[in-house]
C-alpha cells in the first residue's frame, strides 16, 4: 500500500491487487478492503481492466459501474460471519455509490471525458472467454467482463464502506469478430486510458 495526498485529502492505494486466478482464497484477495476500513477509509475508488460487450463502447474508453454480475465459484463472506465487521446477509440492491456514481458522471460532462456506464460481470480466469461465452454474458445483461472488482465490492458493502468503480476498456469482445488477445496491446490501451482514469478518481477526492 502506498500513503499520501491528493487534493488535500488523506489516500491510501493499492500499488496492484491479488486475484482469485492467481491462487488466492477470496478472503485473501478482499484482506486490503477489511484493512483500508480498520485505517479509517470513508471511500473506496476501484478500477480495473475488462473486456467490452458492448460494440459501441470501443476498447480505450472508460466504463462507470452501475452493477455487477458474479460468476466466480466463491464468495469472500463464505464461513462464520463476524458480526463486528458486517452483517450475515448484507444487501446489494446498490453495490455501487449512486452519490458517488452521480459525481463521477458531472467530472466526466465537466473534463470532457467520454465515460459510459455498465454492468460488469466477474469471471474467474485467467482464461479469455470463448465466442460462446461471450454471447452468453451478453445475453444475460453484461455489458464489460474482467476477473477482479466485485469480491471487493462485496466485502466493502459488508463493510458499510461506500464504493465505486470504473473500468478501463481494454479489448473488444466481439463474438462475431473475435480476433486472438494481445497482451501487449491490452497494456497499451490501458496505459493510454490512465490520464482520463486519474483526472476522474483525482477530481472525485477533492470534492470528497
Amino acid at each position: 500500500m502506498i500513503y499520501g495526498d491528493i487534493g488535500g485529502k488523506k489516500v491510501i492505494a493499492m500499488q496492484g491487487r491479488f486475484h482469485y486466478y492467481e491462487g488466492y482464497a477470496l478472503q485473501e484477495v478482499t484482506f486490503p478492503v477489511r484493512v483500508m476500513k480498520a485505517l479509517g477509509v470513508k471511500t473506496l475508488l476501484i478500477s480495473n481492466a475488462a473486456g467490452s460487450l458492448v460494440p459501441a463502447c470501443k476498447k480505450g474508453e472508460l466504463m462507470l459501474l452501475d452493477d455487477h454480475i458474479n460468476l466466480q465459484p466463491e464468495n469472500p463472506l463464505r464461513g462464520k460471519n463476524d458480526d463486528n465487521l458486517g452483517p450475515r446477509f448484507p444487501d446489494m440492491s446498490q453495490p455501487y455509490s449512486t452519490e458517488l456514481n452521480n459525481r463521477l458522471k458531472a467530472i466526466a460532462v465537466e473534463k470532457k471525458i467520454k465515460l459510459n456506464v455498465g454492468v460488469y460481470a466477474c469471471v474467474q480466469g485467467p482464461n479469455l472467454e470463448t465466442r460462446a461465452e461471450y454471447r452468453f454474458l451478453q445475453r444475460i445483461g453484461a455489458d464489460a467482463v474482467g476477473m477482479s472488482t466485485v469480491p471487493e465490492v462485496i466485502v466493502a458493502n459488508h463493510a458499510g464502506l461506500p464504493c465505486c468503480a470504473i473500468s478501463v476498456l481494454t479489448d473488444d469482445c466481439d463474438p462475431d469478430n473475435l480476433k486472438p488477445i494481445n497482451i501487449t496491446e491490452i497494456i497499451a490501451v490501458a496505459k493510454a486510458a490512465e490520464v482520463n482514469l486519474s483526472t476522474l478518481f483525482v477530481e472525485l477526492i477533492r470534492e470528497l
